[in-house]
C-alpha cells in the first residue's frame, strides 16, 4: 500500500505532511496556480478531509516516476472519481501532488466547498 494512501486512510494529518517535502507543490483541479508548500500542501489535504464524504481509494497505478491512487468519493449528492498523481524526490518525500477530478459537476461542487477552506493559503507564483 502507497504510504500517502495510509496515512490519508488513517486520517493521520501528521504522516501526511511528513510524506510532503518541504516546497511540494500541490496541483489542485480547481486553483489556476499550485499550493506551495508541505504546510498548504497538509492545509489541502485536511481541507478534502472535510469536504469529501464516502471517500475510498480502489486502485494503485504504479509507474517509473510517479505513483496513481484512483479514488471515489461523494459531495453534497454529487458522485465523483479522481486520481492523485504523485511524484516522489529522491528522498522519497513528495515532491509534486496533482489532483483530477470527474465529472465536471461534481468538480464545480468539490471547488465550490473547499474554496473558503483554501482562499488564503499561499500559491506558487508562477502561472500554471
Amino acid at each position: 500500500m502507497h504510504a500517502f494512501r495510509a496515512a490519508v486512510e488513517a486520517r493521520d494529518l501528521d504522516r501526511v505532511a511528513e510524506l510532503f517535502h518541504e516546497d511540494v507543490l500541490f496541483h489542485s483541479p480547481f486553483a489556476h496556480r499550485p499550493f506551495e508548500g508541505k504546510d498548504a500542501a497538509t492545509a489541502v489535504v485536511r481541507a478534502v478531509m472535510s469536504v469529501f464524504e464516502d471517500f475510498t481509494y480502489t486502485d494503485e497505478l504504479e509507474g517509473d516516476e510517479a505513483s496513481g491512487l484512483v479514488f471515489r468519493a461523494k459531495v453534497d449528492d454529487k458522485r465523483l472519481q479522481g486520481l492523485d498523481l504523485i511524484r516522489t524526490g529522491d528522498d522519497g518525500r513528495i515532491i509534486e501532488f496533482t489532483v483530477m477530478i470527474r465529472p465536471a459537476n461534481a468538480l464545480m461542487a468539490v471547488g465550490q466547498a473547499m474554496a473558503p477552506k483554501v482562499a488564503e493559503l499561499p500559491k506558487a507564483a508562477a502561472a500554471g
